[in-house]
């Protein structure tokens, strides 16, 4: 499954800070169906993820029913990135 989707980067101060971008609600519903195949463990979805001419491998987090793309501050920097641009970001999910 491959999706591709823009938001919003944003910061979260939780115990493990990091940023993130918000997998809009509509997308969320494949997401979901995929989940269940895919899933190591609290829901979170293995991806492979390019933004510009990055790309890692990291893990959708669930949170509020939708889920989360972690942003490496090494995609950040790599991309020229701060924290509020809008960008785009293409998802692989092996299912």
């Amino acid at each position: 499954m491959d999706l591709e989707l823009t938001g919003e980067i944003w910061y979260w101060r939780g115990p493990s800070p990091y940023h993130f971008v918000t997998v809009p609600e509509d997308q969320c519903v494949e997401l979901k169906a995929a989940a269940a195949e895919v899933s190591y463990g609290w829901g979170v979805i293995p991806v492979r993820v390019q933004l510009g001419d990055t790309e890692w491998t990291t893990s959708l987090f669930p949170k509020a029913g939708r889920y989360l793309v972690p942003v490496k501050q090494a995609v950040q920097r790599a991309e020229d990135l701060e924290l509020g641009d809008v960008v785009t970001v293409r998802l692989s999910v092996d299912v």
